[in-house]
C-alpha cells in the first residue's frame, strides 16, 4: 500500500483519518501544522506517495507548505481539505469538511 502524510491542526481530525488509513492498509505520518508537514515530508520526501493538507491551519497554512513540499518533489500528489469554503486551493483534488472517510479512502486508490 502507500504511505500518506495527514497534515491538520486538529488532533482529532488526524487520528480519525489516520485510523481509517491504517485500517486501509497505508502507512501514516503526521504532522499539525504546515511547517512541521514540510520538515516531515523533507525527512522522508521518496517514502510519502500521498499527502492530505488541511489548508487553514497555524504556524504556516496549506498552500504555503504544499509550494515549499512542491520545491522537494513538484509532482508529489496532495489531496487538499479544508472546512472554509473561501480557502484558496492549490492545484489538485479537494475534499469540503465534512467528508466520508470512504471518500477520502477512494481518492487516494485513484491517486495512486
Amino acid at each position: 500500500m502507500a504511505t500518506i502524510l495527514i497534515a491538520d491542526d486538529e488532533r482529532a481530525i488526524r487520528a480519525l483519518l489516520k485510523d481509517a488509513l491504517l485500517r486501509a492498509g497505508h502507512s501514516v505520518y503526521e504532522a499539525s501544522n504546515g511547517l512541521e508537514a514540510v520538515a516531515i515530508f523533507r525527512s522522508y520526501a521518496n517514502d510519502i506517495d500521498v499527502i492530505v493538507m488541511d489548508m487553514t491551519m497555524p504556524v504556516m497554512n496549506g498552500a504555503q507548505a504544499i509550494l515549499r513540499i512542491r520545491e522537494t518533489r513538484p509532482n508529489v500528489r496532495v489531496i487538499c481539505i479544508s472546512g472554509f469554503s473561501d480557502t484558496e486551493i492549490p492545484q489538485g483534488p479537494f475534499l469540503q469538511k465534512p467528508f466520508s472517510l470512504g471518500a477520502l479512502v477512494s481518492l487516494i486508490t485513484e491517486l495512486l
